[in-house]
């Protein structure tokens, strides 16, 4: 069947969807896996302290500055959220 305008952007297959979610899913595992070990949380607490928990912007630096800080975060905020999902599976 094909949909045409915009509702056609967002038709997939659904064998398509259920094997993205499978493999969101096991992705996320993975995260799990690797930052529940001892070693992993350390690793994990250790980005966060160079990243969350240190300020993205000081007064006199370029607003670019804060723009990649925000990106550094994001990336730790990502891992925290993967890691949150799987324990919900």
């Amino acid at each position: 069947m094909i949909v045409e305008g915009w509702e056609g952007l967002q038709a997939v297959d659904p064998k398509i969807a259920e094997k993205q979610q499978v493999d969101k899913d096991d992705i996320d595992r993975l995260y799990l896996r690797v930052f529940a070990s001892d070693d992993g949380a350390k690793l994990l607490t250790h980005l966060r302290s160079l990243t969350i928990e240190q300020p993205t912007w000081y007064p006199g630096e370029d607003a670019s500055h804060g723009f990649a800080r925000e990106g550094q975060n994001s990336l730790v905020r990502e891992i925290e959220r993967r890691i949150k999902r799987a324990r919900n599976l």
